[in-house]
Parts: C-alpha cells; sequence; structure tokens
C-alpha cells in the first residue's frame, strides 16, 4: 500500500487568493469569514471544518439548546441551513419552503418562500422527499426544487428572479441535490436513477438562469462533452464515443448515472469534481458491459462543461453502489511530493484518493472492515484490471449472464456510506466519515422502462454484517496509513453529516436523534443531546453575537428513515430499508426542527 501522508493546511482555500481574477470573489472573500456559513459544503474543497474555536474539547460539554425553529414538515431534513451575516436561510424537504430568519432579532422570519408544485413529483422521489440545501450568491439564494425548478429568489426580500426547468418529473427526474456556485454560474445536477432517468450536470448563468452548458453521463461524445483524444481514464485517452461503446444499443439514452451529490471545485485548476450514480436498471444482466460512465469520478471545466478526466470506481455495477459522494480536496504529501489530491469515500467501501489535476490513482482502501463484495482495487500499473475492483464471484449478482439470489453482500446498496458527507480537519489530518454497517441479501428480475415509472429490477433486504449488532460507525480516517484512527459503533446507520472545528471537537448526528461531540484526535464522546427527531442533517457552525453556535436539522428520513418518513412496513419496501431501520420506530418520530446550541452566557 502506497503511504500517504497529510499535511495541516487549509486545502483548496489557500488557492483562493491566488485563484483566476474571474472567480466568484464575493463568494470567495465571505467564505473564508469563518463567522458564516455560505455555502453547502462550508468550503469549495468540500472540507466542513470551521476555524471557531470557541467551542472546544475541554468546554463543549455544556453545551445547552439556544433556540429551535420548528419548519412546519414532516419528512427527511437532510443539508443544513446558510448563515450569511445576520440572516440564517433554512430549507424543507418537500414542498421545499425556505426561511430567512435574522439571527440579530430573535430570530425572527423575514421571508418565507413557499413554490406551488405537482404533489405527483412526490411518488417519483426514489428515497423520501428530501432537499440538500440552498446555495448563495450575487444577493440570491438559490434552490433546486423537488420538481426540478432551478429558482433564485432575492436574498433581501425572498422574491423570485428567475427560474427554469432542469427536467421533466414525468419521466421521472427530479431535484434533491444542493446547487453550487463556481464562478458566474450556477451547477445542478438531477436525480432519478431508479426510474432509467440519464444523469447530467447543467450550468446556468446566475444573472438571468440561461442554461451554459449541460453535460450528460453518457452518451455519445457531443453529449457528454468528453474530447476522445484529450479527456483521459487512468492516463490513458477514453477513444470515441466512450459513453456509448459498454452500453448495448440505445439503452444509454435509459443509463442511469444521476448526479444527485455534493459538487467541489478548484479554482486554480478551474475543474470542478463530482460523482455520477448507478446505471439503470439495477438487474446487471439487463445491461452487459460496463456500463460508461455511471459509477464515475468526474472533473470538468467549470467554463466549458468539458471533461479533463474521469474515473470509474465500479464498472458493471451489480450492487446500487452509486458514486455521488462527495469530493473532498486536500493537499497531501505522497512519497515526499506534494500532491494535488482528490479524496472519496465510495459507496461501495473503498476510500479512493486520486491526484486531482490528471486523475491519477494514488490509493483505493476498505474503509469498513466488513466489506467483501470486492477483495481489492487493483494498483497494478501494468495489469489488464489496473483501476478496477476485483469481484468475489459468490457476490456477483450477474454470474454468467444469469440472474443470480445473493446473500450476504457486504455493503447493502446504500453503501458503506451514502451522500452523509465526510468533514476534514486540516488540525489532525484526519477524515471524519458518517458510515452505513449494513449488508443485504439481492435478489434481480427482469424489468421493463415505462417512463416515469419504477425501473429498478431487484428485491433487497437489508441486516447488519454477521457477528454485529450496530448498523452504523463513525471513523476518523488516517490516510497516513490507509486505516481508521478510530472508530465509534453506533446502533443505526450515521445517516449525518459531519463537521470538524479549530477548537478540537468533530460533530455528528444519529437516527435515534443524538447529536453528539467527540474528540477530534481520540473520539472519546464529550457532549450529547436528543433532539425532537432522528438527525439526518449536516452539523453547521457560526458565530452571531460573539457566540459560537452548532445548529443542525432534526427530522428522521432519507433511505435509511423511510418507513418511518412515509409510513412503510414491508419489510422490502424503500428498497430493502424498511425492514433493516425497523427497530428505529422504537427511538424516534417525525419531525422538522432546527436546533441552534450554544455555550452559556
Amino acid at each position: 500500500m502506497r503511504t500517504i501522508l497529510v499535511t495541516s493546511c487549509l486545502g483548496v482555500m489557500m488557492a483562493f487568493a491566488g485563484g483566476p481574477a474571474s472567480a466568484n470573489d464575493e463568494l470567495i472573500k465571505m467564505s473564508q469569514n469563518p463567522k458564516d456559513w455560505v455555502m453547502p459544503t462550508g468550503d469549495y474543497a468540500n472540507h466542513r471544518f470551521s476555524q471557531l474555536k470557541q467551542i472546544t474539547a475541554e468546554n463543549v460539554g455544556k453545551l445547552q439548546v439556544a433556540w429551535m425553529f420548528s419548519t412546519g414538515v414532516l419528512r427527511g431534513h437532510e443539508g443544513g441551513p446558510l448563515v450569511i451575516g445576520d440572516m440564517m436561510y433554512v430549507h424543507t424537504p418537500f414542498p421545499n419552503i425556505v426561511y430567512a430568519l435574522n439571527l440579530k432579532d430573535d430570530n425572527k422570519i423575514v421571508w418565507k418562500y413557499e413554490p406551488k408544485q405537482d404533489p405527483n413529483v412526490i411518488p417519483v422521489m426514489c428515497c423520501d422527499t428530501v432537499n440538500r440545501g440552498v446555495s448563495y450568491a450575487d444577493g440570491k439564494i438559490f434552490l433546486h426544487q423537488s420538481d426540478t425548478t432551478l429558482v433564485a429568489l432575492d436574498a433581501k426580500d425572498g422574491k423570485v428572479v428567475w427560474s427554469v426547468k432542469n427536467g421533466d418529473p414525468s419521466k421521472g427526474e427530479t431535484g434533491t441535490s444542493a446547487p453550487m456556485i463556481f464562478k458566474d454560474k450556477v451547477m445542478v445536477g438531477i436525480s432519478g436513477g431508479e426510474f432509467g432517468v440519464r444523469g447530467s450536470m447543467s450550468a446556468y448563468n446566475i444573472k438571468d438562469g440561461k442554461l451554459v452548458w449541460r453535460g450528460y453521463s453518457m452518451g455519445p461524445d457531443s453529449d457528454t462533452l468528453i474530447d476522445p483524444e484529450k479527456t483521459t481514464n487512468l492516463g490513458k485517452p477514453v477513444g470515441k464515443d466512450s459513453g456509448t461503446n459498454t452500453w448495448e444499443g440505445d439503452q444509454w439514452k435509459i443509463g442511469g448515472g444521476t448526479t444527485w451529490g455534493w459538487y467541489s471545485y478548484d479554482p486554480e485548476q478551474n475543474l470542478m469534481f463530482y460523482g455520477s450514480g448507478n446505471p439503470s436498471t439495477w438487474n446487471p444482466k439487463q445491461r452487459p458491459g460496463d456500463n460508461r460512465w455511471s459509477m464515475t469520478i468526474w472533473a470538468r471545466d467549470v467554463d466549458t462543461g468539458k471533461v479533463k478526466w474521469v474515473y470509474q470506481m465500479t464498472p458493471h455495477d451489480e450492487w446500487d453502489y452509486d458514486g455521488v459522494n462527495e469530493m473532498i480536496l486536500a493537499d497531501q504529501n505522497i512519497g515526499g511530493t506534494m500532491r494535488k489530491t482528490l479524496v472519496h469515500f465510495d459507496r461501495n467501501g473503498f476510500a479512493y484518493v486520486l491526484d486531482r489535476t490528471n486523475g491519477e490513482l494514488l490509493s483505493a482502501e476498505k474503509y469498513d472492515p466488513k466489506v467483501n463484495w470486492a477483495t481489492k482495487v487493483d494498483m497494478d500499473k501494468n495489469s489488464k484490471t489496473y483501476g478496477r475492483p476485483l469481484v468475489v464471484k459468490e457476490f456477483s449478482t450477474d454470474q454468467q449472464g444469469e440472474d443470480v439470489n445473493v446473500k450476504g453482500i457486504c455493503p447493502a446498496a446504500l453503501g458503506t456510506k451514502d451522500e452523509q458527507p465526510a468533514a476534514y480537519s486540516p488540525d489532525t489530518g484526519l477524515f471524519y466519515v458518517p458510515t452505513n454497517h449494513v449488508c443485504m441479501d439481492y435478489e434481480p428480475f427482469r424489468v421493463k422502462y415505462t417512463a416515469g415509472q419504477p425501473y429498478v429490477g431487484a428485491t433487497l433486504s437489508m441486516y447488519p454484517p454477521p457477528g454485529d449488532k450496530n448498523m452504523g460507525n463513525f471513523v476518523a480516517w488516517d490516510a497516513k496509513t490507509g486505516k481508521a484512527a478510530w472508530t465509534i459503533n453506533e446502533q443505526f446507520s450515521v445517516w449525518s453529516g459531519a463537521l470538524a472545528t479549530a477548537g478540537g471537537v468533530v460533530f455528528y448526528g444519529t437516527l435515534e436523534g443524538y447529536l453528539k461531540a467527540v474528540d477530534a484526535k481520540t473520539g472519546k464522546e464529550l457532549y450529547r443531546f436528543k433532539t425532537p427527531s432522528g438527525i439526518i442533517g449536516n452539523v453547521t457552525t457560526y458565530e452571531q453575537g460573539g457566540k459560537q453556535y452548532i445548529a443542525v436539522l432534526s427530522g428522521v428520513g432519507g433511505w435509511a428513515g423511510i418507513g418511518l418518513a412515509a409510513g412503510l412496513t414491508d419489510p422490502t419496501a424503500g428498497l430493502g430499508a424498511v425492514g433493516g431501520y425497523a427497530a428505529l420506530n422504537n427511538y424516534t418520530a417525525l419531525g422538522g426542527t432546527l436546533v441552534a446550541f450554544k455555550l452559556p452566557d
């Protein structure tokens, strides 16, 4: 295994001062102020790290609830609020309400935006009616609604400045991701892989909402914006129409590879990074081949959308191991040489490290020891299988072209980690990763595509790995060794996003509803508080009136909590999650509350 040394640095944020003059200077400057939280990912590098240090490992145990705010919606609350000066912007699941709260005036509601959406969009939202947040730039709040409407709101009064439709819900296309602002563009993906939606990334002008470019996950080069000679995969040109030649016939047109995760940006390279999801259908027998470019890490030029490099993590996916999880940009010392790296904790259970300038694969290690569907990722550059996972035959669901019912696959379809984002601390050099510790039985079956109808083709059941009772872990990952520095076992999956702080404290939430604070170096629990509902939101922090606050959305749901959120009882419903998380009913109930904490005065 290649040794990776993590330096104590500010990662990509250090590049901002010397970044291109055309970058969104306002947003870059704002993101350097730790008192605010101005973008869903904390910064362009997806560190989710705050320089605030009023709350420390020594005093965090004294945290108290400062205030709460009910959103009025009882479904899964993913994402987190933005804080810009004295204003906080809070979002909800469908119907995607946005509240503007004045933190200086007793958290008064300054304005409320509630879009009028067709409720028929709800049945075509795969795994709860979630939304992962709003973004800010140019005096506007940007929201990607469930019905795929991208709307720009005046940050002062909530009035619609412009809106544009990014997809068609009648075909299964929905909006769940948080838009991101890179330079003068709003970047937005699409959801709906379980409905045969073809994934895409779109860039809209922040001034007027005009489409600048759109790059698809599969299809001809003209659709994917891939240059067959210049775009590389593991250092080699991908060749002509790489997005169609591993698909049978025209199946790429309903190929999945949706883009509903998190997006990062390197201003020096002018590249954005994101992942594409599972190929459609889940039944691998119906789509022979590698199914490029589903399950792929993408590096696209922000101005043109042209692809510099791609890397497919799970070719011919047989398990629904979406590749949409966040790309964390953290410069690292590898073998004595500083490299501009990208770190990605994939659904498939492997933690990948790549050189983000050229896509060179530097490391791929299992971050849950129970991962069994593959032995390893082949790191031998002279091998024909270089860069590919070496699949264990007994856990393949497509054996010799036949559907096979397979038991004991680890991880389950929701992966070792789903969209719940990790955090990176430049102070410790550790990545703090909320994970699922879940296995599954997988029964594929033939399914026919009908626009707007589920296109899954598999029945699942989920449970903890053999010999274990816990369904989740919170892991501090040490890239120097490719091993966990420490691990905290949790009864249920950790579906909350993590927050690391300069105070030496890491925060995360649990599905039962606990906000937890742990020591960044040792993992020792320092504080816990039971919020009104299960937490699947991302913990954030800000400063107001000289006080540091910790804020999190409390509202159970998402894929793991879909049984509670949607009132489902069939164990195989919710793509297998209902049965696996049935016991969650004993610990929490539906809710929709923002909870803010601070130290006592």
